[in-house]
């Protein structure tokens, strides 16, 4: 007698939602992050204190990878099972090619943006920190680079490995449908292998990725692990309030561990041997300890904002709601707005009122946008829609 094939694994979503139904609760907190990159990245030494980044060992990135990852198994993962696999990493290459263009022409328009600060005011340190003068010495070369998104401008970091997660996701789907939880354990091993043998990418002219995507795979991968049955399957141990304690506590200790970065006199709160086993906390390679403070994050957020939460209809989160719905758009017109209003606070060395008006100015632009954005593809809906019932009128008029 032969033994049966062990049958492959029909992925399921971590949430059943209506056909065309938004699973609000991924916009709200990706639309969070969105603000969140912002914010840090315009005011870095300010208005950072009104953020996570300075209360804990992650920051807005590990939000935004993570839900990437979830976003994009939940959507391509029930295409790939309904349509198949070829035409599941058709859709998902083309969206990978769009984020690949999507960062050419923030490039392009932040390049210019930084130039024509650093030259109209005759401030080099414009240039000089956010990495133009390395184009400018050789731009033939340089811009060849950027292309192969070897070169980047400061703060363009996650686009590039945006891209590079999105290429590989049809075979993470195609292995996720065989065994997810190999695909995850395989995931965890290419991690360790890096930390093992310190793989990276270099970027030109020297150095490394910001964010060395052989770590922070991990982060994706387990976004979309968590898409396709993952969270179901350990929303029980995730709401117990073992776990949830046990998060508190670590957010208590990565709270008391970063107050020592900031006023030295706490000093005394970190032992000596608990500094060397821990430091340094890298971001570049996604630190253990940056990915256990996400997840105690998440599973308090889990608790916080349960499936259904009445706060997800709330006028008041519908911003960071629509924000999230256009997360590439937003985030590109994010890392524009923040240099502006960077330039304006250091051109006229902004207190922390004129801090606050330039953060709620950006935020405000980001949301306009968003909700235009939103506005123009219902347009577009109700375009199509009305276009085929008309058709269809005419073909009933035609034929009768």
């Amino acid at each position: 007698m032969h033994a049966r094939p062990a049958p492959a694994i029909v992925l399921s979503p971590a949430v059943s939602l209506p056909a065309g139904e938004r699973e609000l609760r991924i916009d709200l907190f990706r639309g969070l992050a969105l603000w969140l990159i912002f914010i840090d990245h315009m005011s870095p030494d300010l208005l950072t204190w009104f953020t996570i980044r300075s209360y804990g060992f992650s920051d807005a990135a590990e939000i935004f990878i993570f839900i990437s990852g979830y976003t994009a198994a939940f959507v391509y993962g029930r295409i790939m099972r309904e349509a198949g696999f070829v035409i599941a990493s058709a859709r998902i290459l083309r969206r990978a090619w769009q984020i690949y263009v999507a960062n050419v022409f923030l490039f392009t328009i932040f390049f210019a943006e930084i130039v024509y600060a650093a030259r109209s005011f005759n401030n080099p340190l414009y240039s000089d920190e956010m990495g133009v003068n390395d184009f400018l010495k050789h731009p033939n070369v340089a811009i060849v680079q950027a292309l192969l998104l070897r070169f980047r401008l400061l703060n363009m970091d996650v686009l590039p490995l945006y891209v590079l997660l999105m290429f590989f996701l049809p075979w993470i789907l195609r292995l996720m449908q065989w065994r997810a939880d190999v695909t995850l354990a395989l995931s965890v091993g290419l991690y360790g292998l890096a930390w093992k043998y310190d793989l990276y990418l270099t970027s030109y002219p020297n150095g490394f990725w910001a964010f060395n995507p052989f770590f922070w795979q991990l982060l994706f991968v387990f976004g979309a692990w968590c898409a396709l049955g993952g969270a179901r399957r350990m929303s029980r141990l995730i709401l117990s309030p073992v776990t949830q304690w046990i998060a508190i506590g670590y957010l208590l200790a990565a709270f008391s561990v970063t107050m020592t970065w900031y006023f030295p006199q706490l000093g005394f709160l970190m032992p000596r041997r608990l500094e060397q086993w821990i430091y340094p906390i890298s971001k570049t390679d996604l630190d253990v300890l940056r990915f256990a403070h996400f997840l105690a994050l998440a599973a308090i957020a889990v608790r916080l904002v349960p499936p259904g939460w009445p706060g997800l209809k709330s006028p008041w989160l519908r911003p960071l709601i629509l924000c999230g719905q256009h997360s590439l758009e937003i985030f590109c017109l994010g890392v524009f707005l923040a240099f502006v209003g960077y330039f304006i606070l250091i051109e006229s060395s902004a207190g922390l009122g004129l801090h606050f008006l330039a953060a709620f100015f950006g935020v405000l632009i980001m949301t306009a946008v968003a909700w235009l954005n939103t506005w123009y593809k219902r347009s577009d809906r109700e375009s199509r829609s009305r276009t085929r019932e008309f058709g269809g009128n005419a073909d009933i008029v035609g034929g009768g």
